[in-house]
């Protein structure tokens, strides 16, 4: 069975840090392009930060950049999100995402990030 688990989510205070993971099951991530998303209330799914398959190159929202990092660990076939220096404008629930070319996009169901004092 295909799935994707995302988890680490959670309240935390403004200029704090969370560690997301995405652990995969019935396919090999080193093979697709792994990325986050994240959505707020009342706005559209936005792209947060990508990495290809076999980790060759990484791309984040400039919203982001400097702050998140992107990672994964083929061995464990799951993807990380390490986020620093948290605002208040990251709160979203975040969704992380499996593409080829081949097999389309798989998602998650993705997991709660509130930043608040």
């Amino acid at each position: 069975q295909v799935q994707l688990v995302e988890s680490g989510g959670g309240l935390v205070q403004p200029g704090g840090s969370l560690r997301l993971s995405c652990a995969a099951s019935g396919f090999t991530v080193s093979f697709y392009v792994m990325s986050w998303y994240r959505q707020a209330p009342g706005k559209e799914r936005e792209l947060v930060a990508s990495t290809t398959s076999r980790g060759g190159s990484t791309n984040y929202a400039d919203s982001v950049k400097g702050r998140f990092t992107i990672s994964r660990d083929n061995a464990k076939n799951t993807v990380y999100l390490q986020m620093n220096s948290l605002k208040p404008e990251d709160t979203a629930v975040y969704y992380c995402s499996a593409f080829s070319t081949i097999t389309g996009t798989k998602w998650g169901q993705g997991t709660q990030v509130t930043v608040s004092s």
